[in-house]
């Protein structure tokens, strides 16, 4: 039996690539022939990381498809002419009305996403939802498969690398720091998370707000924040890092005093469990699958309003009691994340699965 796992694109370094490279070691694990196949294979993964997509050839009846969901491609109504067992990885796909008025291109990509979403729905057996949100999305879409979650598998062996020295201490320069990770993107707000700011820093003049991730493709919404930013008398204390290497990445986590999250729509959102790792307390608005990720740790906030964000950040900074409370509960709910955990899961459910073949 074969198990091969499919995407459009395998990248390097983003959740759903570091998940589906992580289920390929569980699938061989448990003595399974198996591999990743996609249309675009990042040219910085390792060689060997996937194989071309033309190259997939042979599937019998019994062998066993995974295909990641997550955004609008040809690749989707291609699955029914694979001739055996069909699982979807549903990674969930942003609503395209946050990128009208930003992107024609990702407005459109991402409707054609939902119309394979919709079109997977009596396509295949069974389906693997990141969240308990994405899990009852499907649901609403007419799903009538078995539908299980399963959070990504996520290596924390990979967040114990060292920092990038230069950005740390340059960060750890006393300063308060308000970290958000994620690209930049109109669904995550970050203009939510200026605002928050804007008000912090009227309590706390010493300090500032790093927002990590790229711009590539939001340019439109991305120049927007910076004027908005800018208008607010910010400029010189809102950090737009852009792409930058995972070292870098990591500084930044270590030098954050609180992360904030204003995300309007989160499938799963893995830096909560990143900021989970660092010890870094979470401030973040309950909103799809945000409460689910958090599992009761962090601290939700259930309104935007910039006002209160900024007095939850004052209290979490200046409260120690508090701060270590937060920080603790964050402690047992990454357990819940384990690697072991999360792959034992999976290893149960996909047996499960074969068994009822």
């Amino acid at each position: 039996m074969r198990i091969v796992q499919l995407l459009p694109t395998l990248s390097f370094g983003d959740a759903i690539g570091n998940d589906t490279i992580a289920l390929r070691g569980a699938i061989r694990d448990m003595g399974f022939d198996t591999d990743i196949y996609a249309e675009n294979i990042d040219k910085r993964l390792p060689a060997g990381s996937g194989q071309s997509i033309e190259k997939l050839r042979g599937l019998k009846s019994d062998d066993i498809v995974l295909y990641h969901k997550s955004t609008g491609t040809d690749l989707t109504f291609r699955i029914d002419d694979y001739k055996c067992r069909r699982i979807m990885v549903y990674h969930n796909i942003t609503p395209p009305e946050f990128f009208r008025p930003y992107s024609a291109a990702a407005t459109a990509l991402t409707e054609y996403g939902y119309k394979g979403v919709e079109f997977l729905r009596d396509k295949v057996e069974y389906c693997l939802a990141d969240s308990g949100y994405n899990r009852g999305e499907l649901l609403k879409m007419g799903y009538k498969c078995p539908i299980d979650v399963r959070p990504i598998l996520i290596r924390f062996e990979d967040y114990k690398q060292a920092p990038d020295e230069e950005t740390l201490s340059k960060y750890r320069d006393g300063k308060t720091n308000l970290v958000f990770v994620g690209r930049i993107a109109p669904n995550k707000k970050q203009e939510d998370v200026i605002r928050a700011f804007y008000c912090y820093k009227r309590i706390n003049p010493e300090s500032r707000l790093i927002l990590v991730g790229s711009y590539s493709g939001m340019e439109n919404y991305y120049h927007r924040l910076v004027k908005y930013a800018a208008a607010l008398g910010l400029a010189d204390d809102v950090v737009f890092t852009g792409h930058i290497k995972f070292s870098a990445i990591l500084a930044f986590y270590r030098a954050a005093d609180v992360f904030v999250c204003m995300s309007q729509h989160e499938g799963f959102c893995v830096p909560l469990v990143e900021a989970m790792f660092f010890d870094v307390p979470i401030v973040a608005l309950d909103t799809s699958a945000i409460s689910d990720t958090l599992g009761g740790s962090g601290f939700l906030i259930d309104d935007g309003d910039p006002v209160f964000a900024a007095a939850v950040i004052d209290r979490i900074v200046r409260d120690k009691a508090l701060r270590e409370e937060i920080i603790s509960g964050q402690r047992r709910r990454l357990g819940d994340f384990s690697y072991e955990r999360i792959r034992d899961i999976f290893e149960k459910q996909l047996r499960n699965f074969i068994s009822l073949g």
